[in-house]
């Protein structure tokens, strides 16, 4: 066989080690490995296709980012084409990728995304396309897995942030809010703040009243403890009302979700008058080492997606229901967003522990 992988969508740590394993496993099987470069973009330009062997994947294991490079605004669907007057014009340009990919000889391709970009396989796997996906997303809201990979090190990514603010925020009697990635999940936030014992969680799933957040933090002032850590989802919203939005909008159009935390910084210090600080972790969730837990399940993913290929079941993703690996169908994964059960057990632990979300 002659197999092609990309990986799409925001950057993950893991990414690295799913090529390495699905090329070693493959070429210990005879087959040719190729590489789309930048998603499908390498499909339309030069030098965008690589060939992917031993030696190009020796050592990238441990190392974050992606040696195929990923872009998030390069689905063939709605492709980015410039305009003779330097403008930029969407264009469906699927059909040319799919007669591209054939004219290479790929027998299937392994694509590695998040939501948006599985969704893109699902698309191309309709229209004939041997695909197999591979789930990538730090925010973990991909049903049909219990873990993605790129979660488990951006949530110690996290929780390594907000230990470092227990010191400074009790040395200054402050509260300090950290804002963590996550659109339409809350999955980081809760993992990092129940990891780092924050005093409030903020989700998506769960709407808040900042009223119910500051007696939270009243109550660490009354327990002695003089200062409170709040951690927010770049989604969470307040009861009745809505997300907070950037003015600038995203590339491509739509809104771009962006201070959270600053909102409900904000208002805190109004409610109790105590010194308010926000930080946005930001990109540094996304970057650095996979730990060994996601360079573990990166290296399952990446060699059974390899033997989907091999028993000819394509059109699936492979997933982990622990401790298996398993497949699912794409079009199953990507129905519904994996959200934070509110009543789930984490969600319960913590506010046995007297965690509040804000409700």
């Amino acid at each position: 066989m002659r197999i092609a992988i990309n990986t799409g969508g925001g950057d993950a740590p893991g990414l690295n080690a799913v090529i390495r394993a699905a090329v070693l496993s493959a070429r210990r099987r005879g087959w040719e490995v190729i590489g789309i470069r930048r998603g499908y973009s390498g499909l339309f330009g030069p030098g965008g296709i690589v060939s992917l062997n031993e030696r190009s994947v020796r050592g990238i294991a441990h190392i974050g980012g992606t040696i195929l490079g990923t872009t998030n605004r390069g689905s063939p669907f709605s492709f980015p084409v410039k305009q003779p007057d330097g403008s930029v014009k969407m264009e469906d340009r699927s059909d040319e990728a799919i007669e591209r990919m054939r004219a290479l000889g790929i027998d299937c391709l392994i694509a590695v995304g998040g939501d948006g970009s599985l969704r893109i396989a699902s698309e191309l796997a309709a229209r004939g396309l041997n695909v197999i996906g591979v789930p990538k997303t730090i925010d973990n809201d991909l049903a049909g897995t219990a873990f993605t990979f790129g979660f488990h090190t951006a949530v110690q990514t996290a929780t390594d942030a907000i230990d470092k603010l227990h010191s400074t925020a009790e040395a200054h009697q402050r509260v300090m809010v950290v804002e963590l990635m996550g659109r339409h999940a809350g999955w980081i936030a809760l993992f990092a703040g129940f990891a780092s014992t924050a005093d409030a969680i903020l989700i998506p799933e769960i709407p808040h009243d900042p009223a119910r957040v500051a007696e939270r933090i009243e109550a660490c002032w009354a327990e002695g403890r003089e200062y409170a850590i709040i951690v927010v989802a770049e989604g969470a919203m307040p009861r009745g009302g809505e997300a907070s939005y950037l003015d600038k909008p995203a590339l491509g159009g739509g809104r771009r979700l962006g201070g959270a935390g600053k909102q409900i910084a904000d208002r805190l210090e109004e409610l109790t008058g105590h010194e308010t600080r926000s930080l946005v972790l930001g990109h540094l969730q996304r970057g650095g080492r996979p730990i060994a837990y996601d360079r573990v399940l990166s290296l399952r993913f990446g060699t059974a997606a390899v033997e989907l290929a091999e028993q000819g079941r394509f059109g699936c993703m492979v997933g982990v229901d622990p401790p298996l690996v398993h497949a699912v169908p794409l079009a199953e994964a990507i129905k519904t967003l994996k959200r934070v059960p509110v009543d789930g057990d984490i969600v319960r632990a913590a506010r046995a522990m007297g965690i509040s979300f804000g409700d």
